[in-house]
């Protein structure tokens, strides 16, 4: 008979983080918001020491937004970075790969958000790990704990396992929603092509060039301008 030996906590972990990035990159009709969202959730039960999970993301290290968090604490905490400029999810995002806070009470590092935090929020502990994401965007992985020294050389290990795989679904999850946002798009200019043709009796590359021309004298998308032609035919020709 062979044993085969029980995955200790940590490998555990390794496996369950593994198995959910192959869920998510397996479901087709997984969007980028339920990536992060789910992201954040596991997060919160993964990492030793944290209560509460947030994603933050900014770009230009100037606009930050919290698109999934399990708590309001973790909002309000990025509304404070947001306000001062400052703060570790914002650090961890452009500068550093992972910030770890252990008592926010003795950290001066950030001295207006920390004033803040703990003005508005009972959270001590927070560690924040970067995310890479495509383009002028930056993100972290954050988990926080209303507990000081929540979190140990464990939490690190096991948060920057999560953080990689993490960065990788949601860069994937968020090319999938631009792709069928390209074919839809595709789809649209399509029709409103077709319905120039046929109206003016022009052929395909002048039908585009009056799309062009419509939608640089509007200043306004071309997608959009194609959207409204095909809307406006549907409502003047129902059947």
């Amino acid at each position: 008979m062979v044993i085969v030996n029980e995955p200790s906590g940590v490998q555990a972990t390794y496996l369950r983080i593994a198995e959910l990035v192959q869920d998510l990159h397996s479901r087709s009709d997984t969007d980028s918001v339920t990536v992060i969202a789910e992201l954040a959730e596991h997060a919160a039960v993964e990492v030793p020491g944290a209560q509460y999970a947030g994603i933050t993301v900014t770009r230009n290290a100037k606009q930050i937004d919290t698109p999934a968090a399990t708590h309001i604490y973790p909002m309000l905490l990025d509304k404070i970075q947001q306000r001062h400029q400052e703060g570790p999810c914002l650090t961890a995002a452009w500068e550093e790969k992972t910030i770890h806070v252990p008592d926010l009470e003795n950290d001066d590092r950030f001295p207006l958000y920390r004033e803040d935090a703990l003005a508005e929020t009972p959270i001590r502990s927070i560690m924040a790990f970067q995310l890479f994401i495509a383009g002028e965007t930056m993100g972290a992985l954050n988990v926080y704990s209303e507990q000081p020294n929540s979190f140990t050389g464990e939490s690190r290990t096991i948060g920057l396992v999560f953080a990689a795989p993490s960065s990788v679904a949601w860069n994937s999850a968020r090319r999938e929603e631009q792709f069928k946002q390209a074919l839809a798009s595709r789809d649209v200019i399509g029709q409103a092509k077709g319905m120039i043709m046929e109206r003016y009796g022009v052929d395909a590359v002048q039908a585009f060039s009056l799309l062009r021309k419509l939608s640089q004298d509007s200043n306004v998308p071309l997608v959009r301008v194609a959207d409204e032609l095909v809307a406006k035919s549907e409502v003047s020709d129902p059947h």
